[in-house]
């Protein structure tokens, strides 16, 4: 796999949705790199000697490259792509508009509009990512000093040795949370009903949504 590139900056064109796509010329071969446009930006011209910090992204029918000028934004998108629901292109869009830093803060304050400001994230969505990303997100190292993490609730056991899902205070907890991000009545049974696992009331809800996605 390719983790870095070094050489000249050849090339470059804009993508939709923020994307720009960079052609790095490493010792005669040119290596075509798909990159936020914040941080492509930060290049300089063609002709520019360059290094990127690179994620290989496989499929089955392409091999992508993933450029980042810092190893912060390429651990950040690779903890993003490890959600689920978000793609590298969605990825690549939410690091257009937030740095690591600025992301991780967002999702430790339960900032759901700062989500929103990225283009394709609904408030559904940027509900499930904050949910999602909150231990994902935690080893990015700039945060500023004595940041608090708002919205964190004190973990509470569930208890849930010999019952059906979880205890009362949970469910209810689980209920309300579910109604806030738009799931209707007969999804919640569902998540009530395949929920059972020992752990705070957020890792409740986060094999909730998991449940949920893949149902739908």
């Amino acid at each position: 796999m390719i983790g870095s590139l070094r050489g000249e900056l050849c090339d470059s064109w804009r993508r939709p949705g923020g994307l720009v796509d960079v052609l790095v010329d490493v010792g005669g071969v040119g290596y075509r790199v798909t990159m936020a446009e914040q941080a492509a930006s930060a290049l300089g011209p063609v002709g520019s000697d360059v290094t990127l910090h690179v994620h290989t992204h496989v499929r089955e029918d392409a091999m992508i490259l993933y450029g980042f000028v810092t190893k912060d934004q390429r651990a950040c998108f690779e903890a993003l792509i490890s959600v689920r629901t978000v793609g590298p292109g969605v990825a690549l869009s939410m690091l257009a508009v937030h740095t690591p830093g600025a992301l991780r803060r967002a999702v430790a304050a339960k900032d759901v509009d700062a989500l929103r400001l990225v283009p394709g994230i609904g408030a559904k969505t940027a509900a499930r990512l904050v949910v999602e990303l909150e231990a994902k997100l935690d080893d990015f190292d700039d945060v500023p000093a004595g940041g608090a993490r708002g919205g964190a609730s004190a973990p509470r056991g569930l208890g849930v040795t010999g019952v059906a899902g979880p205890p009362p205070s949970v469910r209810e907890d689980l209920r309300g949370a579910l109604a806030s991000l738009g799931y209707g009545a007969d999804e919640i049974r569902y998540a009530e009903s395949v929920v059972s696992v020992d752990g705070p009331v957020e890792e409740v809800l986060r094999m909730a949504l998991r449940e949920l996605g893949a149902r739908r």
